[in-house]
């Protein structure tokens, strides 16, 4: 693709996110219901991107996240050494929740959600999340995401597609609605085998991962 073309859409696509990100702004979808709402919504759905899968009987870590929020950046490594020393007993998973302070929030939830559809979710989230100071706050920060698109080989001419399509925008929005119902206000939030965690600590999810293992 021509280098004015692929400019004009990522123009034409920021445009799209921009519209997007001020209208979930005005909207504020996950400051609809208070904490601890009737509404319920499961943890895990067969949309939720789950990156460990220990079976139906082990317990589970549900993180909701925005990939601007620099508390979920400084948790990801640790995510992934507790993924590492659990491995095979506890299933991790993670959900969208992009706060309306963060505007590339949404842009990069497209982007992880584009990749997923080639079945590199999980590459383009740890992309987003460890070079997370590279695009934070960046007026191009889809420009960068495309080049992490384009880093892991991803179609790039599909992946444009998906930024693009509002049923992309809509499968972000489910995990938001989720959070929501579930009484998460911030990032991030973990909940360890159905119980909120109240975060102190760095170390509080792994307290929680082995309370539920001695039960």
């Amino acid at each position: 693709m021509p280098k004015q073309a692929i400019v004009s859409l990522v123009s034409v696509v920021g445009a799209l996110v921009l519209i997007v990100a001020v209208a979930l702004a005005v909207v504020r979808p996950w400051e609809s219901e208070a904490p601890g709402s009737s509404a319920a919504a499961p943890l895990i759905d067969e949309s939720t991107h789950v990156l460990d899968d220990a079976g139906a009987d082990a317990p589970a870590v549900v993180e909701f996240f925005d990939y601007e929020c620099p508390s979920c950046g400084r948790f990801h490594p640790i995510v992934e050494e507790l993924r590492d020393t659990y491995e095979g007993r506890v299933t991790f998973a993670v959900r969208y929740f992009p706060l309306p302070s963060h505007s590339g929030a949404v842009p990069a939830a497209l982007a992880a959600e584009a990749a997923a559809q080639q079945d590199e979710f999980e590459a383009m989230h740890a992309l987003l999340l460890e070079r997370q100071q590279e695009w934070a706050g960046s007026d191009d920060a889809s420009v960068a995401f495309r080049g992490y698109a384009e880093d892991l080989g991803l179609d790039l001419a599909a992946y444009d597609a998906a930024v693009a399509d509002p049923a992309t925008l809509e499968r972000i929005q489910l995990d938001a609605d989720a959070g929501v119902a579930l009484g998460v206000q911030s990032t991030p939030t973990f909940f360890v085998d159905g119980e909120l965690v109240e975060l102190r600590d760095f170390a509080d999810v792994e307290t929680a991962i082995e309370a539920a293992l001695a039960e």
